[in-house]
C-alpha cells in the first residue's frame, strides 16, 4: 500500500499528456479519484476534463461566510450536471459569521439534487474567534443543511486543524482530509475518513495551472452509497478507510 501510495504521490506531481489519473489507475487498487475546484481555477472545458482524464467525481466552491459566493460556481455546478460527472458542492466557513446564516446562504444558492454528493463545510481558520464559538456556529451550519436537505454534510478540514480543534468531535459526519504526502491521514482519534485531498499540485487537461486530487477509498458501489438517493433516501455512509 505505501509503495504504491508513493508512486501517486510522485505521478501527481508531474504533469502528463494523457491526464494524471492514468497514472494513477495503474497505481492503485480500488480507488476513485476526483478533483475539487473554484473560480482560483479559471474558466474550465468541462468536456475536456471528462474526456481526456479518468476522473471519477469533483467537488466545486459554492458560498463563503454569508454573503459570497464563488464567481464560477454557477458554471460549474451546471457544466458538471450537463456532462454527468458525480458532483459536490462546499461552502467555505467563517467563524466570525453567524453559523445559521452561512447555511441558508449555501442552501439558497445551492440545487442539490439526486444522484450529488452531500454538501461539505470546509473549516480551515478559526477567524481570531475562540474555539468554543467556532465550533457552537459550525454546528448550527451542519443542523441547519441536514434538516433542509435530510443528509449529513461532510466535514472538510486539514489533518492539523482536525487533530487541534475537531478532534473527537463530530464524529457522526463524514470527513474529508487534507493531507498533501503519499502518506494517507492518520488522526490522533484513529477515526476513519471518507475522502482523501492527498495534492494541490494535480495537472488535469481542461483545467489550467494546478488543482487539488482527493482519493475516495472505495469502489463505485461504496461511491454511488454516498450520493443523495431518490426519494429522500439518506445515502450509506461507507467509511471504508480504517486507520492502520
Amino acid at each position: 500500500m505505501l509503495l504504491r501510495l508513493f508512486l501517486l504521490y510522485t505521478i501527481v506531481h508531474l504533469p502528463l499528456w494523457s491526464g494524471v489519473t492514468m497514472g494513477v489507475r495503474e497505481c492503485i487498487d480500488e480507488q476513485l479519484i476526483g478533483i475539487d475546484v473554484s473560480h482560483h481555477q479559471r474558466r474550465i472545458n468541462w468536456d475536456t476534463v471528462v474526456q481526456r482524464n479518468n476522473l471519477d467525481f469533483a467537488f466545486v466552491k459554492a458560498t463563503e461566510g454569508g454573503d459570497f459566493t464563488d464567481s464560477l460556481f454557477c458554471h460549474n455546478w451546471e457544466e458538471l450536471g450537463r456532462v454527468g460527472m458525480p458532483r459536490g458542492a462546499y461552502h467555505f466557513f467563517r467563524s466570525r459569521t453567524d453559523g445559521y446564516a452561512q447555511a441558508m446562504h449555501f442552501l439558497n444558492t445551492v440545487d442539490i439534487q439526486s444522484g450529488d454528493l452531500p454538501p461539505v463545510l470546509d473549516v480551515e481558520l478559526t477567524d481570531g474567534v475562540p474555539p468554543h464559538i467556532m465550533l457552537e456556529q459550525m454546528r448550527l451550519w451542519l443542523l441547519t443543511v441536514e434538516r433542509a436537505l435530510h443528509v449529513k454534510p461532510i466535514i472538510y478540514t486539514n489533518q492539523h486543524f482536525y487533530d487541534k480543534y475537531l478532534a473527537g468531535l463530530f464524529d457522526h459526519y463524514p470527513l474529508w482530509i487534507a493531507r498533501y504526502s503519499w502518506e494517507p491521514p492518520v488522526l490522533s482519534t484513529g477515526r476513519r475518513w471518507d475522502f482523501w485531498q492527498f495534492s494541490n499540485e494535480g495537472h488535469v487537461e481542461g483545467i489550467p495551472g494546478h488543482v487539488d486530487l482527493n482519493m475516495f477509498p472505495g469502489n463505485l458501489e461504496q461511491f454511488e452509497k454516498q450520493t443523495l438517493q431518490p426519494d429522500g433516501a439518506r445515502p450509506t455512509q461507507a467509511n471504508v478507510y480504517a486507520a492502520p
